[in-house]
Parts: structure tokens; C-alpha cells; sequence
């Protein structure tokens, strides 16, 4: 063992997930309040009056009351350091949400107790599977009418083809929400409301203390013996093992906004997790607790803030120990550097930091010489962490600039925003800059993106929407690409390193373009750079 142990030990990295309106950045804001990193919890609505997250910092984020883009958030609590990943639960921008589940060590997923499973919760839940992270369900909103607590365990199993473990269990819901049974210490934890405290005010009972029927009343309390004798037959096996790769998900029951079964998760959590885990470099696997730094790029994020015009480049630390006054090595470019200004975030509040370990997410200045996938490591070493994957967008728009004047400010937009990886631009061959098409995995990054360019770049844009829906990588080809046989619904660009794709407008449109030529080896792929 190094002699970071002790630093990368007390680390926890995760990202939490749900689908929009699930109260996940009402949970994040409540971690941060047990943590006393914030005095009062904001409230996410887009009110003129309300107090905005703190975990959603840009103007379009606080207009809509949604996030758009993933937050990173540190903290201490209970001798833990954790650094929480808040993403957008928007399926607009769910490959923001992909990225970001590559530099988290496990996910906590956000279930609405009315709703249960939703179509994003399917979509974030299948990359997380991919990936074999910890997946942890805190099933919200119990303050509210909800569904069965047997029923929604179920969905989760049938919906999600994953085992569950309740860790506690619901007494109620809506204002009948009593607090909760902890399965594994055959406690009750009765909260009373103390919304905006670090802590509801809680009362711990044994199931057979008289004192119970008069806390939760005679039938809440029978309904609870019933259904503690259910679990305690029926409930699968708690699997430490099975947690830590993803095929088994313990459940815990609260409500984010009342502060109930909060922080009884949160210890429950930090307890079943495990520090930073190793990484694929090829075929090396590279150990969180070497002595060496090592980290990768997720996410560069540009005009943090508007004044200065900034460019922030999140790297996740893999192992080691980070030293801002050493010199790094940037092995895509095969160069050293020294990392400027580099961050500890709490969404848009900063402090500069002099080290970091593994597990930890900072913010280093990007001059533009990062790109999303890089690795920097001691120098010395020369090891590439596995390549992020590009996911195909699903929407395309041809863009150009209302004032033909304000075409440099265009292009450099363009591509600032491209290069963070929230949309895709591609060049239409041998037709210069005047005009571009943009790929979008959702259409409300079309919104973000024409917001972002007048706001930023003081640029007003001409969109058209185009009618394809697919785009494929060309993996390989005999020949020139430009011979490739092709239908009239079928486009050739280019992406700004020059690889060549084709953008089709319906499915059996790519299995005609395969089928005419196969002669010639013609392969496609949906994702550019990497397979997870």
C-alpha cells in the first residue's frame, strides 16, 4: 500500500441518477446540508422568488427549473470525503449522463415512489449495468401519496432485471409517513418534520416497544409487524458481493424534501460502498492506491463564468496523489504540463486546491487543449485509460449564423460548445464554415445550444431542422468513402477530426447502404471512440 492510504480510503465517488422530477437535486442539496457544506437547502422550481440549487448554476438551468448540465459537488461527513456527481435527469442530455457515470464509482439511482420506474430510469440504469457500478435505490417523495413499497420493489426487479434488498421499509406515506423500519437493526426510526435543519428530528423504537402504538398509531403498527414477518421470509438475501457489481440494489424509502430517512441512508450508503476503484488502461489495470497520479478528462465545461470567459476541464483522479505545483504528463499529446488553477467545485462556487487524491473530481483551467478522454498522468508513465464512448445523436439541424459578419464568433461558438461534448458538429464536405450540421442526442440541447450562442457569443442563428435520424461511424471500408454507394436520403460528413460518417434517415436505409456495399467490407458503428 502507498502512503495515500489513508486519504484514498475515506474517499466516495458517485453519481446520482433518476429520472427528471425525481427530487434527486433536492437529495444532493440535503447530502450537502448533513455535510454543513450548505446552511440552507434551495428549492428547484423555476419561481422568480425561489431560491435556485445549488447544484444548477446556468441562467437556462434556473428558467426552467431543470438541470442541464452534470454538477460536481465535495464534502465531509463522518470522516468520509465524498464528492457527489449530480446529472441532468433530462433525457435530452442523457450522454452528459453517460460520460459522467464513467468517473463515478457507483450510482445512486432516484425513484419517484408515485411513479416508480420511468423510461430514463430504464436508459441510465442499462449504462450503469454496462459499466458494473454499485447501484443504490432511494425511492423519494414518500412524504406524498406512493404506490405499494412491495409493488415498486417488484417493478424494479421486472423493469430493470435487477435483484433488490429493502434496507428499510416505509410506515405510511403522505402525511401519514411515519418514518421507517431498518430491517437490518430491527429498528424503527419515527422522524417528525423539521424541514430546513440539517436533521428531521428522529425517535428510535424497537418493534415490540408498547411506546410504538402510541408513536404511529394500533393499525400502522400491526401493518408493520405483517409486513417486517413478510420481508423477513420473502426478501432476497443481503449479497455484499452481488452490491458491488451491480446485480443486486439495496432499497432504502424517504423523503428528500421533509429530511425523512435521509441521513439514515447516507450512513447505510457510505458503509456498503467502497473506496475509488482501479481502472483499465489496455491491458493495464491501474491500482487507485499507486503513488503515481494518474487521472482522465469527463467533461469541459466552457463559460462557467460569463466574465471570464473560462474553460473548465472536470478530471476524475484515478490513483495517487494530485500536487498542483508538479508537472503533469498529457499522454494523447505526448507533452508535459502544469495544470493551471485547479478547482475543488461546488457547482458554480470554486476554491483553488493545492493536492487531491484518488477519487476526487477537480476542475483544472482549459486553455483549449483538452479534449473529453484524455489521460495525464506522472511523467514517466505512458498508459491511456480506456476511451470515453461517443454516443450517435438522433437529431440533426443545419445551423449558420443570421449576420454573415459574425462568422468567426460562429465558428469559435460552434466549436467551444462541440468540444464539450453536450453536441456534435459536423462539416459538410468541401463546403467550408459558413454553415454546419449539429447532432443532438435530445432537441432541448437545440435550445440550450441557440441560448448559449446569442448569450455567450452574442450570435443569433438560422436553424433547420433536417430529416435524418440515425448517423453511423465508418469502422471500415476498401476504398475511398467518397465511392461508397449511397441512397438519396443518405449524407456524407465530416467530424472535426476528419473521420467520415453517413447520417441516414430510417433503418432500413443503413441495411440497404450495408447490403450494396458489403463487396467492398463496409462497416458502421453507432459509437465513436469507444465500446464500454
Amino acid at each position: 500500500m502507498g502512503k495515500y492510504t489513508e486519504e484514498i480510503k475515506r474517499r466516495r465517488t458517485f453519481a446520482i441518477i433518476s429520472h427528471p422530477d425525481a427530487g434527486k437535486t433536492t437529495l444532493t442539496e440535503k447530502f450537502l446540508l448533513y455535510g454543513g457544506a450548505i446552511n440552507q437547502a434551495g428549492v428547484v422550481k423555476g419561481k422568480k422568488n425561489a431560491r435556485a440549487a445549488t447544484s444548477d448554476w446556468m441562467e437556462i438551468e434556473k428558467q426552467r427549473g431543470i438541470s442541464v448540465t452534470s454538477s460536481v459537488m465535495q464534502f465531509q461527513y463522518d470522516g468520509f470525503c465524498i464528492n457527489i456527481l449530480d446529472t441532468p435527469g433530462h433525457q435530452d442530455f442523457s450522454e452528459d449522463t453517460y460520460r459522467t457515470l464513467m468517473a463515478a464509482d457507483s450510482a445512486v439511482m432516484v425513484i419517484d415512489a408515485a411513479k416508480g420506474v420511468e423510461p430514463q430510469t430504464r436508459k441510465l440504469f442499462k449504462v450503469c449495468a454496462m459499466r458494473d457500478i454499485p447501484i443504490f435505490t432511494f425511492i423519494n417523495k414518500m412524504d406524498r401519496e406512493a404506490r405499494d413499497p412491495f409493488e415498486l420493489c417488484e417493478e424494479l426487479e421486472n423493469e430493470l432485471g435487477i435483484a433488490t434488498c429493502p434496507i428499510n421499509w416505509p410506515i405510511g406515506c403522505g402525511k401519514e409517513f411515519k418514518g421507517v423500519y431498518d430491517l437490518r437493526e430491527h429498528k424503527i426510526i419515527h422522524f417528525t418534520s423539521n424541514t430546513n435543519a440539517r436533521a428531521a428530528t428522529a425517535t428510535e423504537v424497537a418493534l415490540d416497544d408498547p411506546l410504538l402504538a402510541e408513536l404511529i398509531g394500533e393499525d400502522k403498527r400491526d401493518q408493520l409487524v405483517e409486513e417486517a414477518e413478510l420481508l423477513e421470509g420473502a426478501g432476497a438475501e443481503f449479497d455484499m458481493d452481488a452490491v458491488r457489481h451491480g446485480k443486486l440494489s439495496p432499497v432504502f424509502f424517504g423523503s428528500a424534501l421533509t429530511n425523512f430517512g435521509v441521513e439514515p441512508f447516507l450512513e447505510s450508503f457510505l458503509q456498503m460502498t467502497t473506496a475509488p476503484l482501479p481502472r483499465m488502461a489496455g491491458d493495464t489495470l491501474v491500482d487507485s492506491f499507486d503513488d503515481d497520479f494518474s487521472g482522465f478528462v469527463f467533461k469541459i465545461q466552457a463559460n462557467m463564468n460569463k466574465a471570464h470567459r473560462d474553460r473548465i476541464a472536470f478530471m476524475r483522479v484515478c490513483s495517487g496523489r494530485f500536487d498542483a505545483e508538479k508537472e503533469v504528463y498529457l499522454v494523447q499529446q505526448n507533452r508535459k504540463v502544469k495544470l493551471s488553477r485547479p478547482q475543488q467545485l461546488m457547482a458554480a462556487e470554486r476554491e483553488i486546491i493545492e493536492e487531491a487524491y484518488a477519487g476526487d473530481i477537480i476542475g483544472v483551467f482549459d486553455p483549449g487543449m483538452f479534449s473529453i478522454g484524455d489521460t495525464i498522468c506522472a511523467p514517466g508513465k505512458k498508459f491511456c485509460f480506456d476511451p470515453i464512448p461517443t454516443f450517435a445523436p438522433e437529431h440533426f439541424c443545419r445551423v449558420r449564423p443570421k449576420d454573415t459578419l459574425k462568422r468567426k464568433q460562429f465558428i469559435k461558438g460552434a466549436e467551444q460548445i462541440a468540444q464539450e461534448g453536450a453536441i456534435q458538429i459536423f462539416k459538410i464536405p468541401y463546403a467550408g464554415m459558413e454553415e454546419v450540421i449539429v447532432g443532438v442526442v435530445g432537441t432541448l440541447q437545440f435550445d440550450v445550444f441557440e441560448y448559449r450562442l446569442k448569450n455567450e457569443y452574442n450570435v443569433d442563428l438560422v436553424m433547420e431542422r433536417l430529416p435524418y435520424e440515425y448517423l453511423r461511424w465508418i469502422e471500415s471500408y476498401d476504398g475511398d468513402p467518397e465511392d461508397i454507394i449511397k441512397g438519396n436520403d443518405v449524407k456524407m460528413v465530416e467530424d472535426y477530426k476528419g473521420n467520415k460518417l453517413l447520417l441516414f434517415g430510417a433503418q432500413w436505409s443503413i441495411n440497404w447502404v450495408l447490403d450494396k456495399n458489403k463487396d467492398k467490407g463496409l462497416k458502421l458503428s453507432e459509437f465513436g471512440g469507444a465500446r464500454f
